[in-house]
């Protein structure tokens, strides 16, 4: 999973990312490393995939990871190539979904690049650039589907979509917006729109917000009435509180937690989110050999699971044996497991479920 981090200057964009990517690299189940600059490599915290460790003691444990990509700043006219809004846009096409930093907090020392703190002016004026790129693209494909149209009728309704699509757009709403049945969901998923990219506005808080109750922040309040029109997540979350986590040792982290009154920093409760927002579960693979966790969309089958071990396992499927990760604990081994008629041989029909322990059976 690859997750965007987009927002203006000056609202905790670089800071939230440093942070919680240096908050991966913390512990030993949170690893991390930078393959760009800008880009890091978070595991995914699954304290499941820790007690299959304490139970086989394997040679390789391998969680699930979240690959953050802190995308380049943006100004007024990125649509139109102003700044670097070409290489923010074309980032933002390669995300599964768009974390916006949105600010929250009051600071007379960091000065906000438009003057003020206003959440629904910074939302706007990504989201308008954003759109302004989408038009150009619907534009171009109306023109195509035209040409089309004169050889082939049924490209009729294709048009009559994409101008609907453009309609909306240009109302100043984002494409996922789009009022559409099952067929055309599936065609408006293949345009490749910046717009359609599933968003968490990240609100950007003070620690004394977080002390305070966030629901008294009159920003947050703002965020949350966006978010709503839109279909969007929101996530309450503080740049500052992350920075100074990352620097913290396990039980440090814990028990400066505690005194937040949070169960959980930010960067868990982000991946979480995420994962909700996009419909993600993990399933799970145990043995001596490796521990591992595979992330899937919720309502995978099983052969098409499998494939994300090896297209081969998809191929050459045969069944899968699974049981219930919460079962699998309470025997102690899979053997007990089996014993108790709790491992189950699930054909190509199955639908994974979150949590499963599996071994799959393939021939080739």
């Amino acid at each position: 999973m690859k997750l965007g981090i987009v927002g203006l200057p000056n609202v905790g964009k670089s800071t939230l990312f440093n942070a919680i990517t240096n908050a991966g690299a913390q512990s030993a189940n949170y690893p991390f490393c930078t393959i760009e600059p800008n880009v890091g490599v978070v595991a995914v915290p699954d304290s499941r995939l820790d007690k299959l460790a304490e139970m086989y003691e394997p040679d390789k444990y391998t969680p699930a990871t979240i690959e953050f990509v802190d995308i380049a700043g943006l100004v007024k006219g990125a649509a139109k190539g102003e700044g670097l809004g070409n290489k923010f846009l074309s980032n933002i096409r390669e995300v599964d979904a768009v974390v916006h930093v949105v600010r929250c907090f009051e600071n007379n020392d960091i000065v906000h690049v438009e003057g003020s703190i206003d959440p629904a002016r910074d939302i706007e004026i990504i989201n308008l650039e954003l759109i302004f790129s989408d038009i150009e693209m619907i534009e171009r494909r109306i023109d195509k589907t035209k040409k089309m149209l004169k050889a082939d009728k049924k490209y009729q309704a294709e048009l009559e979509f994409l101008e609907r699509i453009k309609d909306v757009l240009e109302a100043g709403k984002p494409a996922r917006c789009v009022e559409c049945n099952d067929d055309e969901r599936e065609f408006l998923g293949t345009l490749n729109l910046l717009t359609t990219k599933k968003v968490i506005y990240a609100a950007n808080m003070s620690e004394l917000d977080f002390k305070g109750g966030v629901q008294n922040n009159i920003y947050f309040k703002k965020v949350m009435d966006i978010a709503e029109l839109e279909g969007a997540a929101v996530l309450p979350i503080s740049a500052q509180i992350e920075s100074e986590i990352a620097t913290m040792e396990a039980e440090e982290k814990i028990l400066f937690l505690e005194d937040m009154g949070l169960s959980q920093s930010g960067l868990d409760r982000l991946i979480k989110e995420c994962y909700k927002l996009l419909n993600l579960i993990s399933y799970l693979t145990a043995g001596k050999q490796e521990v591992r966790a595979w992330t899937i969309k919720e309502g995978t089958k099983a052969p098409q699971a499998a494939g994300k071990i090896h297209t081969d396992f998809e191929r050459g499927f045969i069944r899968a044996e699974v049981v219930a990760y919460d079962d699998l604990i309470s025997c102690g081994s899979m053997s007990a497991a089996k014993e108790k008629g709790l491992l189950r041989s699930e054909g190509k029909d199955y639908v994974m479920k979150d949590g499963d322990v599996v071994l799959f059976r393939f021939n080739i």
